[in-house]
């Protein structure tokens, strides 16, 4: 039987290009709209809280909608639901930049999402499929290159279309794309051949879903509606346990689980889980989410020289992906993953929340490269860990899984970097307050409106904004700091994959 491999070095390059452009356009949405989120809080009406759903609810449903995917491809096939997924993403693109309020951005947003997930999943599973079983490193080095050309691109290309042109710009770009990619998917992919009449455990979908949306909107809404203070938050608390454990107890009963759990009798693949979990979604998201705003509401930059500089880490990522897919392949998945952890936790840890309002614009740009390089170093080898301790009939599963967690890791990560954000800033200011002398201020104050000529509201009003300008950058320490504790907690799941190394005579 004709392996999925077994194709011309010609059809090879095609095939790639088409899908990897297809995941190059998803990504690139998700990190073209993070650089101009503080921009919308105004054309929308919105504080940054409200703002954050824009990226929150975009990942929530992309979360959600990897719980299909499996089942449609088995239906469908992987062209029929990668081609509907550039459809909708297309579509929903369109619907985000003509959006006049931040409910319709959402309700778009969450389609768009939809689309994405679609996109993801059968990118993923094709272009595994087209190279041998010996070249699947470099398969993912190249998988995650394009992925995190999206993260070097979208910051700049998004604060240039918001700069010079209109942040509508943003959702408008995927349309040309989006469609050039559905007329050249329809024409070249190659067509599923084999197709499961399999059942969609709806019970259980619900279910899980529920309790993802719940866990998920307490999370985000937290720290704004003070946790449990507030009924809304307990309600969202309850909900989401009641919806786990019925959720639990359908999979238990049901002749079709939603989720076959056997993958997780694998020790590795239950690591390999968790460290996409806490190193990708948890840590690495919160710094994707934080550093665009550091560099405009810190530094004070225009958007489109925030995307310049955010640019700079970024391109570390895409050239380290394929070093790190081929690594990956010669000395192992295991010792590759462990070297992008170390360097990786070692710059959260240390080197980035050094960042604040006094560090001069190239030493941060220079300091957050090992970010990139960490970063670009660590997709290719734990997707191959996993991939590897999955049977092969259940590689769909394993990706969608792996998407799934790192889409709800990244949901928790990006509303745990708002949460904080607010939370520190706000400690920072009382405590400068605390912290001053009263008359000494008062003089100081007459001294400096007498110099300058102003008014005493004035001058109370500016030094009321160098103080909430410092609390802000001493929050952004808290927060990077806060961000790293996730990362490393996630290194230990990568320890953990040494244990067993030695008694067992898989390689990976």
């Amino acid at each position: 039987m004709k392996k999925a491999w077994d194709i011309s070095p010609k059809e090879r390059a095609i095939f790639t290009i088409i899908v990897m452009t297809g995941a190059f356009m998803a990504i690139l949405d998700t990190t073209i709209v993070d650089v101009i989120v503080p921009k919308l809080t105004g054309p929308l009406s919105t504080d940054m809280f409200g703002a954050q759903w824009i990226i929150t609810s975009y990942m929530i449903a992309a979360a959600i909608a990897l719980l299909t995917t499996e089942y449609f491809i088995k239906r469908i096939g992987a062209k029929g639901v990668f081609l509907t997924g550039v459809a909708t993403f297309t579509l929903a693109s369109l619907a985000c930049g003509l959006s006049a309020t931040l409910e319709q951005m959402i309700l778009f947003r969450v389609i768009q999402g939809f689309g994405e997930a679609l996109i993801m999943v059968t990118a993923h599973i094709m272009i595994f499929s087209y190279f041998a079983p010996e070249k699947q490193g470099l398969a993912m080095g190249i998988f995650g290159l394009g992925v995190s050309f999206g993260p070097a691109v979208g910051p700049t290309l998004g604060g240039y279309l918001t700069e010079y042109y209109d942040w509508r710009m943003v959702f408008y770009v995927n349309v040309p794309i989006g469609i050039i990619l559905f007329i050249a998917g329809w024409i070249h992919l190659p067509k599923s051949l084999t197709f499961d009449k399999v059942k969609f455990n709806i019970l259980s979908f619900s279910l899980l879903s529920i309790a993802t949306i719940s866990l998920l909107i307490m999370l985000s809404r937290g720290q704004q509606l003070g946790w449990f203070n507030s009924q809304l938050i307990g309600f969202f608390l309850l909900a989401a346990l009641v919806s786990f454990a019925l959720y639990a107890l359908s999979e238990l009963y049901s002749h079709e689980p939603l989720i076959d759990f056997s993958l997780f009798k694998n020790i590795t693949f239950v690591n390999g889980i968790m460290i996409y979990f806490f190193v990708l979604g948890f840590s690495m998201y919160q710094y994707f989410y934080l550093l665009p705003i550091y560099y405009e509401h810190i530094k004070m930059l225009p958007t489109f020289d925030a995307g310049i500089a955010v640019f700079v880490f970024a391109l570390f990522i895409g050239i380290c992906a394929p070093i790190a897919g081929i690594l990956a392949d010669k000395i192992g998945a295991r010792i590759t993953l462990l070297a992008a952890t170390i360097v990786y936790v070692i710059t959260s840890m240390t080197i980035l929340p050094s960042l604040n309002y006094y560090t001069p614009l190239h030493q941060a740009m220079i300091l957050t490269i090992p970010f990139g390089i960490g970063m670009g170093l660590f997709f290719a080898p734990v997707t191959v860990l996993l991939l590897q301790n999955a049977p092969t009939h259940k590689s769909e599963l394993a990706i969608v899984l792996m998407d799934y967690f790192r889409f709800v890791g990244g949901s928790f990560g990006t509303a745990l970097a708002t949460n904080n954000m607010e939370y520190f800033k706000n400690l920072s200011f009382t405590r400068m307050e605390e912290l001053q002398n009263t008359q000494y201020l008062s003089d100081f104050l007459t001294n400096a409106q007498d110099q300058m000529s102003i008014a005493h509201e004035q001058m109370s009003a500016i030094f009321g904004n160098y103080e909430a300008l410092m609390s802000y950058s001493y929050g952004f320490y808290n927060t990077f700091v806060h961000a790293g504790y996730w990362g490393l907690l996630g290194s230990v799941f990568v320890l953990l994959l040494f244990i067993p190394y030695k008694f067992s005579k898989e390689t990976a």
